[in-house]
């Protein structure tokens, strides 16, 4: 049984989502969110982020990660702030041993919901129909969750670990 936590970077807000296989389906295990204000500096931010995945890490016990790749912002300074966070979520699972697997949002939304272009609100309508949750988690886990199950419907196949 592989149990897959899904991450969604962000310097505000970094979503997280753990699942594992159940059956013919999936089990959610638990979700959330790391949270940090803009008002605090950026390497204050990025610990926060850093540690809370450790965190979540030792709690959950996942054998792989799955994140977003990167894409390409039309603001710099924002696709930038988003790497830093990107990179501190990657860290922190190479620091436990974990593969990271990454997955463009084309194709998480795609494994997710069949269509790859979909809305934010499909996104959590789909999570929430496939781990059967009693409400959509928040957009930043729902986000986190998609990934996670995404890997899990593609670990079948030669993919290789970032």
């Amino acid at each position: 049984m592989t149990r897959v936590l899904g991450i969604d970077p962000g310097t505000t807000v970094t979503g997280w989502g753990v699942v594992e296989p159940n059956g013919s389906g999936f089990r959610h295990v638990a979700h959330g969110s790391i949270r940090t204000s803009a008002d605090t500096p950026l390497p204050a931010r990025l610990e926060r982020i850093f540690s809370g995945l450790i965190e979540v890490i030792r709690l959950h016990r996942p054998q792989v990660v799955s994140i977003e790749e990167i894409f390409v912002s039309v603001n710099v300074q924002s696709a930038l702030k988003l790497g830093h966070a990107r990179g501190c979520a990657i860290v922190a699972a190479a620091s436990q041993g974990l593969p990271v697997f990454e997955y463009g949002a084309l194709q998480i939304k795609k494994a997710t919901v069949g269509f790859g272009k979909a809305e934010k609100q499909q996104v959590q309508a789909m999570v929430k129909l496939l781990l059967a949750l009693p409400d959509p988690p928040p957009q930043d886990a729902a986000d986190a969750l998609a990934g996670a199950l995404c890997h899990l419907q593609h670990a079948s196949g030669n993919r290789r670990p970032s």
